[in-house]
C-alpha cells in the first residue's frame, strides 16, 4: 500500500513539473476553447448567383424584375421561337442567431433576411428584389424570419414570431432542409414563412407540433382575418420506419382582403390566376370559408443513411365549406373535397448520396366543371393565400414543375398541386452519379404530367420534360453547377383557357443556367 502511494505521488510530481514547462500552450487552450464552444452570436449565410438563358419572358414590362407563378398565367409569361431571355441574378440569405449565456441556452433569437436583384436592374431606389444597377445604393433588405425559441424543458420548444411555416413535424431550425423536402408533405401544402406561435415536443420516438398562425390581419376591430391552426404528430415504428398524421384548418373571414400587393388573397382573388390554383369565381358576393386538411404520411429510411432503399409517401384530403352573402343573409355556398397523394422511392447504388436513382409520383383529384355543381372536388394548398406558400420543388424537374434554383423568377407549367383545379397525375425519374466522390457529380432526369380533367378545347397531356445537371465542388459548401431542361408541351395547352389566350399551342419552353452556390458559416 505504501509503495502504491509512493508511485502515485511521484507520478503527480513529475506530471506537474512537465506541465509547468509549457504554460503558454495551456494558457491559450484555456483562453480560446471556451470562446468557440460558448459563442452567443452566430452568423450563417447562403450566397447564390446564376446566369440564365431561356425563351421564357413576361409580356408586361412592369413585371420584368420579378415574376412568380404559372407559365402562361396572369403573370403574362409566355415562350417564343425567336426571342431569348438572358440575364444574371444574385441572392444572399444572411442568418443571425443570438443565444445569450444569461438564459443558459433556453432562449434563442433568430433573424434571417434576403437581398435579391437582377444584374443591371435599378439603383438609388427603394423596394425588394432590385438593386443591381450602377452605383447600387438600393434599399432592398427583405425580412424572412424574426423569431424567438424558448426551451422550457429538454425536448420542448416554443417558437414565437415570424418563423418557418412548414407542413412537417420537424423543427425547421434544427433539421436539414433537404430532409424536410423529402418527408411528410414535402412542403407541398405549406412551405413558407408566417407569424404565429408553435409548440414542439421532440422525444426519442415521436415528434409533436401544434401551431397557430395569423395569415392576415385586416381591420383589428372586425372579424375579417385569416387564421391557420395545425397539429402534426410523427411516431417512430423502429429504427427505419415512421408514421405520422396531421390536421390543418384555415378560417378565412377576410373576403379576399389583404394579401400580396394588389392581387389580394383567398378563394376569389386574382392571386389564384397567378399561382395556378383554382379560383372560386364568386363575383362581387362576399364570402366566408372554412377549409381543413386531414392527412397521413409514412417513411422508410428518411435520411437515406441507414439503408440503400428510401421510401416515403402521403395522403392528404382537403375538405371545407363556404358561405355567400346575398341581401344581407348568409347562405351556403360550394363545398370542398379533394385528395392529394404522393409516393417516392429511391435506391442508393453507390457510396455517396449522389449515387442514386429515384422515382417520384404525384396524384391530385380534379374538377371538370368548377363550382357549377356547388362542389369543388380538387385540391387546395397554401398558394391560395400566399405566393408561393406551397412548394413543389423537390422532384428534380425545372420547367414542368418549379425548381428551387430561383431568385426573382419562379415560373413553371404547374406551380401548384391543383393544376388550376383540373388535377394532376405526374411522375419524375432521376439518375445521379458521383463521377469523383464528393467532387464531380451529374444527373439526368425526366418528368411527365397529365391533367385529370380537360380544359375547354384542350386535352389531358400537360407535357414531357428532359433535364440534366453537372456539379463541381470547388470547396467546402461551395459548388459550381450547370443545369439545362427542355419541355415538350402537350395538347393541354391547345386550350386558350390555359395557354394565355393564344389561338394555338405556344412554343416549347427551355432553360439553361450556370450556378454558383456558397453556404458559409
Amino acid at each position: 500500500m505504501k509503495n502504491r502511494h509512493f508511485w502515485l505521488w511521484l507520478f503527480l510530481l513529475v506530471s506537474t513539473s512537465a506541465l509547468a514547462q509549457f504554460p503558454p500552450y495551456f494558457e491559450r487552450l484555456e483562453r480560446k476553447v471556451p470562446e468557440k464552444a460558448n459563442k452567443e452570436f452566430q452568423y450563417i449565410a447562403f450566397f447564390y448567383n446564376h446566369y440564365v438563358n431561356s425563351n421564357i419572358y413576361p409580356t408586361n414590362d412592369f413585371l420584368r424584375g420579378q415574376v412568380i407563378g404559372r407559365l402562361y398565367g396572369q403573370n403574362t409569361t409566355t415562350t417564343s421561337d425567336t426571342l431569348t431571355s438572358s440575364y444574371f441574378e444574385q441572392r444572399i440569405l444572411p442568418f443571425f442567431i443570438y443565444q445569450p449565456k444569461l438564459f443558459d441556452g433556453r432562449a434563442i433569437l433568430r433573424a434571417s433576411f434576403e437581398i435579391d436583384f437582377t444584374w443591371g436592374d435599378v439603383a438609388y431606389g427603394t423596394g425588394g428584389n432590385f438593386g443591381g444597377g450602377p452605383s447600387a445604393d438600393q434599399v432592398n433588405l427583405q425580412t424572412q424570419n424574426v423569431e424567438v425559441e424558448l426551451i422550457p424543458a429538454p425536448g420542448w420548444a416554443v417558437n414565437i414570431g415570424l418563423q418557418r411555416m412548414y407542413d412537417t413535424s420537424h423543427n425547421p431550425y434544427r433539421t436539414f432542409f433537404d430532409q424536410m423536402l423529402h418527408s411528410a408533405y414535402r412542403l407541398n401544402y405549406w412551405g413558407t414563412d408566417g407569424v404565429g406561435i408553435t409548440l414542439r415536443r421532440d422525444a426519442d420516438f415521436y415528434k409533436l407540433k401544434a401551431g397557430f398562425y395569423q395569415l392576415y390581419e385586416n381591420s383589428i376591430q372586425n372579424d375579417d382575418d385569416v387564421h391557420l391552426l395545425e397539429l402534426n404528430y410523427r411516431q417512430a415504428l423502429g429504427r427505419k420506419w415512421h408514421w405520422g398524421g396531421s390536421a390543418y384548418y384555415v378560417r378565412d373571414r377576410s373576403n379576399g382582403q389583404g394579401g400580396p400587393s394588389i392581387l389580394g388573397q383567398g378563394l376569389n382573388s386574382t392571386l389564384n390566376d397567378y399561382n395556378g390554383t383554382f379560383r372560386f369565381r364568386f363575383g362581387s358576393s362576399e364570402y366566408r370559408a372554412d377549409v381543413a386538411w386531414l392527412g397521413t404520411y409514412f417513411g422508410y429510411n428518411e435520411n437515406q443513411m441507414m439503408d440503400h432503399w428510401t421510401l416515403t409517401g402521403y395522403l392528404n384530403y382537403n375538405l371545407g365549406a363556404t358561405q355567400l352573402k346575398a341581401n344581407d343573409i348568409w347562405e351556403d355556398g360550394p363545398t370542398i373535397g379533394g385528395l392529394g397523394a404522393n409516393l417516392r422511392a429511391a435506391y442508393r447504388y453507390g457510396k455517396t448520396p449522389d449515387d442514386a436513382i429515384s422515382v417520384d409520383l404525384i396524384y391530385t383529384t380534379g374538377d371538370d366543371n368548377g363550382i357549377t355543381d356547388d362542389k369543388y372536388s380538387g385540391v387546395m394548398t397554401g398558394n391560395t393565400w400566399g405566393t408561393p406558400a406551397g412548394l413543389h420543388v423537390s422532384h428534380g424537374a425545372y420547367l414542368l414543375f418549379p425548381h428551387a434554383n430561383v431568385v426573382n423568377r419562379y415560373v413553371a407549367a404547374v406551380t401548384d398541386l391543383s393544376n388550376l383545379g383540373y388535377g394532376l397525375t405526374a411522375g419524375t425519374i432521376n439518375l445521379s452519379r458521383d463521377f469523383i466522390p464528393y467532387k464531380l457529380s451529374g444527373k439526368i432526369g425526366a418528368a411527365a404530367a397529365l391533367s385529370n380533367a380537360e380544359p375547354l378545347k384542350g386535352g389531358q397531356v400537360i407535357g414531357l420534360e428532359s433535364n440534366l445537371k453537372l456539379g463541381y465542388q470547388i470547396g467546402v459548401f461551395m459548388q459550381l453547377e450547370l443545369h439545362a431542361a427542355y419541355l415538350w408541351l402537350g395538347d393541354f395547352y391547345d386550350s386558350p383557357l390555359v395557354n394565355g389566350g393564344a389561338a394555338e399551342r405556344p412554343a416549347n419552353p427551355y432553360t439553361a443556367l450556370m450556378v454558383l452556390k456558397w453556404l458559409m458559416f
